[in-house]
C-alpha cells in the first residue's frame, strides 16, 4: 500500500497542476517575473529539480534531468525556461520518482540518504515533509503570478480530497 505521505505528496502534485491547467497562460505568462516573485515556469522546474535530486539522485541514483538545478536550483541567478520544457522535465522527474515513491515502507522514512558519504541532515521522511509543503507554497505564489496577470477563474481552496484521505499508518 501507498504509504501515506507519498499520497500527500501526490495531491500536493496535483493541486500545483490543478492552480495551472485549464488557462489562458502562455509561454510568454509562464515566463514573466513580477516584481520578486519567481516566473511560473521557473517554479516548474525548480519543484522538478527538488524531486529530482531526493528522489531520482539520492534515491536512485538515477539522473535524468541534468542542468536543471543550474537553470532553476536555489540559490541560482533567477531564470524564464520556457513552458513547455519545463512541464517535460516536471513529467519526467515524478514519472522516474513514482517507482521509488510507491516502493516506500515506513522503516524507510526515518533513515538518512548518504551524500558525498554523509547522511544527509535530513531523513526521508523529513525531505518528503518538506517536497509537500515545498508545493504548496509555490501552488500559493503561482496564484498570486495568476491574479497579477489579471488571469480569472483561479482555483478556490483545496480540490477534490477523495484520492488524499487521511489513513493511519
Amino acid at each position: 500500500m501507498t504509504h501515506p505521505l507519498v499520497v500527500q505528496l501526490r495531491f500536493a502534485r496535483s493541486e500545483f497542476a490543478r492552480c495551472l491547467q485549464g488557462l489562458t497562460l502562455t509561454d510568454d505568462d509562464a515566463r514573466k517575473r513580477l516584481g520578486p516573485m519567481n516566473s511560473i515556469s521557473w517554479m516548474i522546474g525548480h519543484l522538478a529539480n527538488q524531486e529530482h535530486f531526493y528522489w531520482c539522485i539520492l534515491a536512485q541514483e538515477k539522473f535524468v534531468a541534468p542542468g536543471l538545478n543550474d537553470l532553476v536550483g536555489t540559490g541560482k541567478p533567477a531564470t524564464t525556461p520556457p513552458l513547455d520544457e519545463m512541464w517535460d522535465v516536471w513529467r519526467l522527474v515524478t514519472e522516474t520518482a513514482d517507482p521509488f515513491l510507491d516502493s516506500l515502507e515506513p522503516a524507510q522514512l526515518i533513515t538518512f540518504f548518504e551524500i558525498r558519504g554523509k547522511p544527509a541532515r535530513e531523513s526521508t521522511g523529513t525531505m518528503m515533509q518538506r517536497n509537500i509543503y515545498h508545493y504548496w507554497f509555490h501552488t500559493g505564489e503561482a496564484h498570486a503570478v495568476r491574479q497579477q496577470l489579471g488571469h480569472g477563474e483561479l482555483p478556490q481552496f483545496v480540490g477534490n480530497m477523495s484520492a488524499a484521505l487521511y489513513r493511519a499508518e
